[in-house]
Order: structure tokens, then sequence, then C-alpha cells
């Protein structure tokens, strides 16, 4: 299988030996490290007890046009090698994917990106692959398919003449998802609680301003737990991603929780998008795919990797152009930033140093076409001692109470909108919310003012009107209220910030 982002080729091995000067051709654009397999290979076979072909070998990896890159070819080229000099029955290879890097004594390697190479071959119609044995974790996920796994050379090679068997994975143990941080640990900010809450019921983007301190990262670390479990689907989809670039866990592979992405500040373009040389790898941002991806200091970030995510946030994907081909990999995420009003940042607005052309500047940084882009800003406060040590005030609510008012507002959303396929309100366009679910005038009446005003922009609008039927949802109404459309046009005002 040849890996194209998160999607699959069927690659086709074949083995002719023929007459000429012995030696081993190998055709079909590999790259470098495929072209080493010769060596690998022939000294896998020779070490698992098999005889190499003393005769001109021709390897074609079809089709050859389509650029192989990797290690996991190794396998299979042994595999069509030795079927093809008779050293072995080559009756199971038809239908059957073989993934596997081969060391010189004939073990068999993990390689990444085993999972979306099994799920793209089974969208292909191939019923049976054969895998490292130290991937079978992995590979036991696709269901709908035969799985067997390999420890070394030798053993597939018995497989394949019927002398003995490959040994399947183990049905896996059905393993609680792992916990998340709650809620009631943060103290205080009852406008951001609220925010994120709305954030979440809708999957709406958020961006928090404060002083250090007074528990921005907190509420972004815990916005996860308040989102829905990711569906069977989606946890695929996402642990595919995973699966490439080799960082899946082996006590609970399948990912069920929404990722959650927090890059330093100081991250270069390729590892936030996605880069490399000839075919790009994923990034943070796929990293993050139906989950959060949160920007600590947003404002040291540079302007490059900033205007980078505008089009992904549109889009839901991102496409990486690359000498060997384009690739597309999923990028459906909600941005959370969170940055200081200013340098200097003090506990106390008070004590701020910095001139208003320094704030302007800082806070500038922040493109207005990024900000257009964020459904909900929310200004976070310093906290008081009284807030912080006495008990005369409410407890916190806990993310247990916080997610079921989320889910059912979700639950609401999804209804609305499944025959249009959407499953929450920042997924619906912004002609639909207008015209098929248009507001009456007098609902929208300073949303319309505002924008006649000029400010709010045309996509503004449409986000305000997302976020309207978010909090509408929370409030179990059927349709928006004048109230809904002005307090979501008042989560946009950027002098909250």
């Amino acid at each position: 299988m040849a890996l194209l982002g998160i999607d699959g080729r069927v690659v086709e091995v074949e083995a002719d030996i023929g007459a000429g000067l012995p030696g081993m051709k190998l055709v079909g654009l590999p790259d470098p490290g495929l072209k080493e397999a010769k060596d690998r290979v022939r000294a896998a076979v020779r070490n698992s007890g098999q005889k190499w072909p003393e005769q001109h070998v021709t390897l074609g990896l079809s089709p050859a046009n389509l650029p192989k890159l990797g290690s996991g070819y190794d396998l299979s080229i042994a595999a069509a090698v030795l079927a093809a000099s008779g050293a072995v029955s080559g009756s199971k290879l038809l239908g059957t994917v073989l993934l596997g890097e081969l060391a010189l004594d004939g073990r068999i390697r993990p390689v990444p990106g085993v999972l979306p190479a099994l799920l793209a071959a089974r969208r292909e119609g191939l019923k049976r692959a054969v895998v490292p044995i130290d991937s079978m974790f992995e590979a036991a996920l696709v269901h709908d398919m035969e799985v067997l796994g390999a420890g070394r050379l030798r053993d597939l090679l018995a497989w394949m003449d019927d002398i003995e068997s490959l040994p399947r994975p183990e049905p896996a143990d059905e393993i609680p998802p792992p916990s998340v941080a709650d809620l009631a640990d943060v103290i205080g900010q009852p406008e951001a609680r609220w925010a994120l809450e709305v954030a979440a019921a809708g999957g709406h983007h958020l961006l928090l301003v404060g002083p250090p301190g007074v528990g921005k990262t907190m509420l972004a670390r815990r916005l996860p737990g308040l989102l829905p479990e990711l569906s069977r689907e989606e946890s695929l989809e996402v642990t595919a991603v995973h699966s490439i670039e080799g960082k899946l866990s082996r006590s609970s592979p399948l990912i069920r929780i929404p990722p959650f992405a927090d890059p330093h500040h100081s991250i270069s373009l390729a590892a936030l998008i996605g880069g490399g040389a000839d075919i790009a790898k994923p990034g943070m941002i796929s990293r993050a795919h139906r989950g959060v991806l949160f920007l600590d200091e947003v404002c040291e970030f540079g302007g490059e990797r900033l205007e980078s995510l505008r089009t992904v946030l549109e889009d839901g994907e991102v496409r990486l152009a690359r000498r060997k081909g384009v690739v597309c990999y999923p990028a459906r995420f909600q941005l959370v930033l969170a940055t200081n009003p200013c340098p200097c940042a003090p506990p106390r607005e008070a004590d701020c140093t910095c001139s208003p052309s320094v704030r302007r500047r800082y806070f500038g940084r922040l493109s207005g076409p990024l900000l257009d882009r964020i459904d909900l800003t929310v200004r976070l406060r310093p906290l008081t001692a009284m807030h912080a040590h006495t008990h005369e005030f409410d407890e916190p609510e806990p993310t247990a109470r916080v997610r079921d008012r989320v889910l059912h507002a979700r639950d609401r959303a999804a209804k609305r909108w499944a025959e249009h396929g959407w499953r929450t309100n920042a997924e619906v366009p912004g002609p639909v919310l207008r015209r098929e679910y248009a507001l009456p005038r007098e609902t929208t009446a300073l949303l319309d003012r505002s924008l006649n005003m000029g400010a709010v922009t045309a996509r503004g609008v449409d986000r305000c009107l997302r976020v309207a039927w978010t909090l509408s949802d929370l409030a179990e109404v059927d349709r928006p209220e004048a109230d809904h459309v002005a307090a979501a046009l008042g989560f946009r005002d950027r002098r909250a910030a």
C-alpha cells in the first residue's frame, strides 16, 4: 500500500526472473529508501534459510507512475521473488496485502501507517493482510478483514506453503476512555466558563484574553472534556493520522476522546500545518483533527504561521504540494487562542507600563481576517482573594454537569441539520442560515445595524447567526430570539479584548 496523506493506493508487486547477469533491478518510481530494499531483502532471504536466485531479477511496482516511499514494501518484495523462483507457493499472495520492513536477519519490523493502509485496502475490496507482529494491535482496529501477524520472514514462508499458520489478533478489551481535567478546578471566570460552554455546544472558535495566571490555559485544556466522544468513523479517522506518525499507544490504540494539541509558539510552519521533502507529513493541525488546537501566547506566533490557518478553518483540511505529489490531510478542529492584553502583562491592568501604541501593535499581530473567523472573544479578569479563598459563592460546576447541557444542545442541532449531513451549528453554511432558516427582521435588527455601520463583516454576520442558534439550543427554544442575536454579537466585540 502506498500512502498519500491518509489515503492509500494498492501497489501490485511483480517479480520476473530471467536470463542475464545476476542482479536486481527495481522499477516503479522507488525512493532512495526503497532502492536500498534490494540489499535488505537479499540478506533477509539468505538468513531465513532460502536461496536467492542466481539470475537477473526484475521487480515492478505498479502503478509505475505512483511514487513509492518507505520500507514497507520489503515483505512483499521478498515474497514475490521467492514465489517467482518456485521456492514457495504463491497461491496465497493473490488479493493479500503484505506490509513490513525486513531486518537483515529476517525479522519483520513495524512500519508507520498500518491503519490507514488497511482501511484503504478494505475499500479496494481486499480481504486479507499480513502485518508485522508488533503492528497487530493497530491492524486489529480494521473490521471485516482477515488480519494475520508475522514476526519473521520464515513464518510468512511457512504460511505460504501451508506448513504453519499465522496468529490472528486477539479481540481488544473494551478500555474506558482516559479521564479528562475537570472544569470544577477553574475558580471564578463565569463569562469565560459560559463562552467555553457555548464553544463546546456549537463547535465555535474561541479567543481568551487576560493577564497571566487567570485560567486561560486551564479553561482551554478542559474543552475536550465537554465535547462528545468520537464516533467509530471519527475515531478511525483521527487514529489514522496518528498512525502515520507512529505514535499510537499499544494499550489503547483507538483514540476516542477529542485530541488536544498545543504547539509552542516557536513551532515551524512545516511542523504546524505539515511538510516534508518528498511527500508531506501531517502537522499539529492534523493531530488536532476532531479535537482542539490551542495556541497559547498566540501573539508570539509569527504572522506566516497564523495566516496559514485561515483557509484551513474554512475548509477543514489542508492540502500540501511537494515534489512527489499533493496530499490532503484532515484538519477540522476547534481553534482556541489565548493571549495577554499587552507585552508587560501585569496582574493588574492599572500597573501596565505599555503605551497605547505598544498595546495596539502587540494585539495587532492578530490580523483582522483571522479574528473575523473567531466566533467568541472573552476577557478574563484577575481573581480576587474573596473568589479564591472563601466559600460564600456557589461551587464551580463540574465538567459532567456542563457536558450534559452541551450534549443536549448538540443533539438538538444534529436533529435539525440531519437531512443536510451537518452535526454542529458551526458547520452550517451562511446561505442556508440566511435563506432556508432566515430569522424575522425584528430578531436580526441589531445585527443589520452593525453590518450597515461596518462594525461586522458579512462573514461575521454568518458566524453571529451560528452562535445565536447555539445559544437557542442551550436555552432549549426552537429559534433564536433577539437576545440570542445580541449576545452572539457581543461575543464578537473586539473591544472585549
